[in-house]
């Protein structure tokens, strides 16, 4: 399993605590906000808009919050202003990171991702220093539990999906970012719930760390996620799970 796997299953097991600390919240309502002033207030018309509202009712996301959000982002409501940076840097051991941010102060994020890149032993790189290692890409994790493989790959493949691969207890089913909402639409319509889709920046290659250099790559990435302007992260790093587990006592 790539780094990326591994943070992601560490982010989902913390997750009661995000959620506690509002982060969950304040996250989709900027993200409900900026597909509105992209593509419309429809979500019928509008598929990333349709896919966050019903992660915001999975949450249980107040109604009248999704809509304020919506009409902020068409302009119905005055509101912050909120643009999409991506961030590049190095990692401790030279790991590739890559910091989907979404911010309505440019100067304020990039000093605090700037000095969390520094503090963990890694640095805030320019653009395109890290991003050629990796692919944007549609992905969708289904828990093995919850699918026949042979099923769940000839739905994958059907609706539009490039890959699908063994991680661990889950399958990882890859396509376009184009045709992510038909592939995960394609799946649940067949009763399969995935632990989780997003379009996600996949690393084409993995740098192993080891030992004390994974426990402060950890501490990093941590770090980068709290960032109330922070969407994502993603690394080229790989480990082992003893590793992560010292990272986490």
């Amino acid at each position: 399993m790539s780094g990326h796997s591994k943070w992601h299953t560490i982010k989902h097991k913390k997750g009661a605590a995000d959620a506690k600390r509002g982060k969950i919240f304040t996250r989709i309502i900027k993200e409900l906000t900026i597909a509105a002033r992209n593509g419309g207030g429809d979500p019928d018309m509008n598929p990333r808009l349709r896919t966050i509202i019903a992660e915001a009712k999975s949450v249980n996301m107040p109604a009248d919050n999704i809509k304020r959000a919506i009409r902020r982002g068409t302009g119905e409501e005055e509101g912050l202003i909120y643009d999409e940076i991506m961030y590049e840097g190095y990692g401790p051991g030279g790991v590739a990171v890559m910091v989907d941010t979404i911010t309505d102060n440019r100067n304020r994020t990039v000093s605090e991702i700037r000095h969390i890149f520094g503090k963990y032993g890694g640095n805030l790189g320019e653009a395109n220093s890290v991003g050629w290692m990796f692919d944007k890409k549609g992905l969708i994790v289904v828990d093995k539990s919850r699918a026949q493989e042979d099923a769940l790959m000839n739905v994958a493949l059907e609706a539009g999906a490039d890959d699908m691969q063994e991680d661990g207890d889950s399958w990882e089913v890859t396509c376009s970012p184009e045709a992510h909402q038909a592939v995960l639409d394609a799946i649940k319509a067949q009763g399969i719930e995935p632990t989780r889709s997003e379009v996600a920046m996949l690393p084409k290659n993995t740098i192993s760390i080891e030992g004390k250099t994974v426990q402060q790559m950890m501490k990093l990435m941590e770090a980068l996620d709290d960032s109330d302007d922070t969407r994502n992260v993603w690394t080229n790093a790989d480990f082992d799970e003893k590793d992560i587990e010292a990272s986490l006592t």
